[in-house]
Formats: structure tokens, C-alpha cells, sequence
């Protein structure tokens, strides 16, 4: 008897579904998933091939709510009819494409920039949620991609950033706060990176209208109270003692507005305690902040990041004065003052101490 071959098999395949109604072959179709499903790990390239055929050829006969169950079942396997899976994932109906761009994986980075470079913005967003993204594909996205999808990147932990990513990442920052301020959050950014994007950076908005600060600026200029320093200090202090608490960590405070951790941070890197960097960042000018950033060795970007924080900002002249200043200014110079300030403020505390018990 001869054998048949599967190009004889393929023959009568083809045969049997140009006869066969929608029904059957969704039938036929959920039976060779199951094979693949049950046999995922046993099975050899040559029947998962054989079965990609049969699957291929049969999706061409199905409607699309069976398409997406298809695809969702597929997205889940290690080893995948790549055929079928390649042609589900760059489909135009979200429902089909997305679960295998999402979740296979089985999609090579090639696979992943060929779609990328032809796909919808659906497309793209489902590409930048896979949980972990190379970065050739990263780029692909980028070159293509919306400001939502852009700012999904960012927000994925697994997603890779080469240089061109970082440049084309910087480029649009300078014309949109959210990906400046999601980039700079970013955990594994360069802090290279972050201080190109903070000494381009506008610092907070002004109302045009009437000149006043924006009230998110008059929100997060609060000073803090003394149970939010005493709750922030264990945690900066083992940043410290880790090494961790860098110029990029106290960037990411001024970014945030996270005033107790920025104010703490300061006090531990400069050794001031607390009383003296509360009152020497409530001064109306730029120079004691300056001194506080300066004893705290910080450099001029965390420094501008930092003066951002307070209010409306520095004008151009005052930033080129408080540049001058940071760059003149001696280490020891800074922490005497620093910490002569803190002596004022125990004394004006004392002082009115005394004052209220008389």
C-alpha cells in the first residue's frame, strides 16, 4: 500500500472544504486545536506544520467570533502554527489580532516589527502591553505610534529602550509634559537621560490668562507636616545606606512633587536636620534652596528640578543667576549655612516657645 503523503492529505483537505458548510468546518478546525492544544509539548515540528496547514485553511471558512476564540486559545502556547498565528495577528479586527500580540509567544521580534511597521494604532497599543518588548521592536512602535501608545511604552516595565529610542523619546518630550514626566518616572532611565529632559524642560505651567500659578502648582507647594517627614526618613535613610539615593532618586521626587521625600532627602544628604531645609526652601528667593542642593552634592539639573518644585518657577534671568550662584558656591560653604540655618530656626522656635508660656 503507498503511503500518503501530506501533500495528499492537504489535497483532500482542500477538497473536502470547498464542500464542506461554515459548521462543519469550524468543527473540523476546533478538533485540529485541540490536537495542538493536548499535544503541545509532544508534538513535532513536522505535525505542528501539517497542522498549521489544516488550521490556515480552514479560518478562510470561519466567521470572525470563532477567529478571536481561535486566536485567544492560540496566544497561549509555546509552541504555535506559525502560519496561522502570523495571519491572525496582523488581521484588522482587533478582537482576532490583539489576544496573540498581546500574549504569544511564539511571535519573534520579527514577526512583531513587521506588524508593528504595517498595523493599525490598535495594533501597536496591543504590541507595547506584551510583557516583554526588544527593543528593535520598541523602535518600530515609536516610529509609528500615538501618544497613548507612546506613553503605554513607557509604562512597561518590559519594555527595552536602545539610544534612538531614548532620542526620538526626548524629541516628543519637548513638546508634551506627560511623556517627559512618565519617562522621568521611569525606574530605568538614564540618568542622562533625565537630566537632558529636566534642563529642557518648561517647569510648571503658568495661566497665561491671568499670570497666577495653576493650582496643581499651588497644591504641591505645601509644606509638609511633621508626621509626613518622621513617615518618609526610614525610607530615605535606606535609600542612602544602599547607595540609592542619587541625583536620579531626588529628580524623580521634584518630578512627582513628593515633598517630604525631596525635603528628608535633602536633610540626609547634607546632614542638616530637617527644621533647616523646611525653613531654608520656604525662603522667597533661590538662594537658600541653591546652598540646601548645593551642600547636599547634588548637581545643577536635580538643582533646577528642585527649584521647579516652588511655585511658578524660576524667570531666565533668575535661572542663569541661580546657575552662577550653584557653580561659585564652595561644599562647605553650603553646609555651614545650611546648618547655620537650622541654629536660627531652633532659636526662633525657642523664642516664641517662651513666648507663648509667659
Amino acid at each position: 500500500m503507498r503511503a500518503i503523503s501530506a501533500a495528499d492529505l492537504i489535497t483532500d483537505l482542500d477538497a473536502t472544504v470547498a464542500k464542506s458548510s461554515s459548521e462543519r468546518c469550524a468543527r473540523m478546525l476546533w478538533r485540529a486545536t485541540e490536537l495542538l492544544v493536548d499535544g503541545n509539548n509532544r508534538l513535532q515540528e513536522p505535525h505542528v506544520g501539517l497542522l498549521d496547514d489544516v488550521l490556515i485553511r480552514l479560518a478562510c471558512r470561519i466567521a470572525p467570533g470563532t477567529l478571536a476564540e481561535l486566536s485567544t486559545t492560540l496566544a497561549e502556547l509555546p509552541i504555535a502554527p506559525m502560519k496561522t498565528l502570523r495571519r491572525l495577528a496582523s488581521c484588522g479586527d482587533p478582537a482576532i489580532a490583539v489576544p496573540i500580540l498581546v500574549k504569544s509567544p511564539a511571535l519573534s521580534p520579527v514577526d512583531l516589527v513587521a506588524i508593528a511597521t504595517s498595523g493599525s494604532e490598535a495594533h501597536l497599543l496591543a504590541i507595547a502591553r506584551r510583557r516583554r518588548i526588544e527593543s528593535p521592536v520598541t523602535e518600530a512602535i515609536l516610529q509609528r505610534g500615538s501618544r497613548k501608545t507612546c506613553l503605554a511604552l513607557i509604562g512597561n516595565p518590559g519594555a527595552e529602550f536602545s539610544g534612538a529610542a531614548y532620542d526620538h523619546l526626548i524629541r516628543r518630550a519637548l513638546k508634551d509634559d506627560e511623556i517627559t514626566k512618565a519617562l522621568t518616572l521611569r525606574p530605568d532611565t538614564p540618568d542622562m537621560v533625565v537630566r537632558e529632559l529636566l534642563s529642557t524642560s518648561p517647569g510648571p505651567a503658568i495661566q497665561a490668562s491671568n499670570g497666577s500659578v495653576s493650582s496643581q502648582v499651588l497644591a504641591t507647594a505645601k509644606r509638609p507636616s511633621d508626621t509626613e517627614y518622621a513617615a518618609a526618613m526610614p525610607g530615605i535613610i535606606s535609600l542612602n545606606r544602599s547607595g540609592k539615593l542619587s541625583d536620579s532618586t531626588v529628580n524623580r521626587f521634584a518630578i512627582r512633587r513628593e515633598i517630604a521625600n525631596l525635603f528628608t532627602a535633602l536633610s540626609v544628604l547634607s546632614g542638616a536636620p530637617i527644621e533647616a531645609i523646611d525653613q531654608v526652601m520656604a525662603e522667597s528667593g533661590y538662594e537658600g534652596p541653591v546652598m540646601a542642593c548645593r551642600a547636599s552634592r547634588l548637581n545643577w539639573q536635580t538643582t533646577l528640578a528642585v527649584l521647579n518644585t516652588r511655585g511658578a518657577g524660576l524667570s531666565p534671568g533668575e535661572r542663569v543667576r541661580a546657575q552662577e550662584l550653584f557653580e561659585t558656591l564652595h561644599l562647605s560653604t553650603s553646609q555651614w549655612s545650611v546648618r547655620w540655618g537650622e541654629i536660627s530656626a531652633r532659636a526662633h522656635r525657642h523664642t516664641a516657645t517662651s513666648a507663648g508660656t509667659q
